[in-house]
């Protein structure tokens, strides 16, 4: 029976009681506790927004019946009698019912499949990175590598050539490991996600120093006369380029391998770096260079924002204010101004207006003089 590769160990391992379970359809609590098993090893092996979840017997058939609509929408399935129609009449029928546990046993066994596959080619490719740090430790030895006799004897012979190697130099030779407490099976998993993700990091980083690598060599062929001596420049490079590779090859074993002098800041301006480090191509790209200042204590202090206040000379100005002061007027002296004009020109108005009504009284009264007999 399908149900018993998938590690099902209900009651419903029997041919006749799953026959019968389907009968019963949704009225059965082994169909429905069978159905929520699947649900929940299949959403467990892959990321699934949907699920089906256990119900509280009768009441919640119709809200079980959507989970498994929802369920079987989001992983497509091929069956339209199980995910078109009404929902109430999906899983009425025997054929129905043994078709909903027929497909969702079905994927299970897929998707365990394809997760023992990942896990195997996990552990492969673990071993092959192992085998190949040995045979580096048997190269750097001088030791014939030989992997069809196994890890443990390389690890043997190994540990042999080091401890002779070691009995000929100083104790202080090697130095005392960065490392000194051991690492249990935990810790070297979260160092190796820490490690993957700073590769990650780096490896962009990487990238990004490479092509301005490429494009500033590209901007000295510019010039007429580097343009002539291109596949010149192009066989000194490219050669040197690819041997630029953009993935770290940091690992674990280098954490192990780390002595305490590794703790050690040294400058890179420090006389023993500078060393190697320094060369004749500075002075001509740099030269000697013109004091530019810049200096906090030379700097100096910024204008005012606003002009300093003075008095005004005595003598008055034009419009006969007088004595006052020299600069930006206060708000108080400018409303005071104001509220003078507005009184100015209210009192001419007046007068204005005064002086044309009697200007009419006049010329009323000397008509009025002419017209009697």
């Amino acid at each position: 029976m399908f149900i018993c590769l998938c590690r099902y160990t209900g009651a419903l391992l029997e041919e006749d009681a799953l026959k019968k379970a389907a009968e019963n359809g949704l009225s059965s609590p082994e169909f429905f506790e069978l159905c929520i098993w699947l649900g929940s090893q299949i959403k467990s092996l892959c990321n699934m927004e949907e699920s089906i979840t256990a119900t509280d017997g009768v009441k919640d058939i119709e809200s079980f019946q959507l989970e498994i609509s929802g369920f079987l929408r989001e992983m497509s399935c091929p069956y339209s009698s199980l995910v078109s129609g009404d929902i109430k009449d999906r899983l009425r029928e025997k054929e129905d019912c043994l078709k909903l546990l027929l497909f969702l046993s079905t994927e299970l066994q897929a998707l365990k499949i394809l997760q023992s596959k990942k896990i195997k080619g996990s552990r492969l490719e673990k071993h092959n990175e192992i085998i190949q740090e040995v045979q580096a430790i048997c190269d750097a030895l001088g030791l014939p590598n030989s992997s069809s006799s196994g890890i443990p004897p390389l690890l043997t012979s190994v540990e042999q050539k080091i401890k002779d190697i070691l009995s000929k130099v100083k104790n202080s030779y090697v130095g005392k490991s960065l490392l000194t407490k051991p690492l249990n099976s935990n810790q070297v998993e979260r160092l190796e996600k820490i490690n993957d993700a700073l590769c990650s990091e780096y490896e962009c980083r990487r990238r990004m120093l490479m092509k301005r690598l490429d494009v500033t060599v590209q901007s000295f062929g510019w010039s007429d006369r580097a343009k002539v001596k291109t596949d010149e420049i192009a066989r000194i490079y490219q050669p040197k380029r690819y041997a630029l590779s953009p993935k770290s090859t940091i690992t674990l074993a280098h954490l192990l391998a780390a002595r305490e002098d590794l703790s050690k800041i040294i400058r890179t301006s420090s006389g023993s770096t500078r060393e190697k480090t320094a060369c004749a191509i500075n002075k001509v790209l740099m030269g000697r260079v013109p004091d530019r200042g810049g200096r906090p204590t030379e700097i100096e202090p910024p204008p005012p924002e606003m002009p300093p206040w003075q008095k005004r000379q005595e003598g008055g100005g034009r419009g006969g204010w007088g004595a006052t002061r020299v600069g930006v007027a206060s708000k108080v002296e400018v409303a005071s101004r104001v509220e003078v004009a507005s009184k100015v020109a209210e009192e001419v108005m007046v007068a204005g207006e005064a002086m044309v009504i009697h200007m009419v009284e006049e010329e009323g009264e000397d008509t009025k003089d002419t017209k009697l007999p």
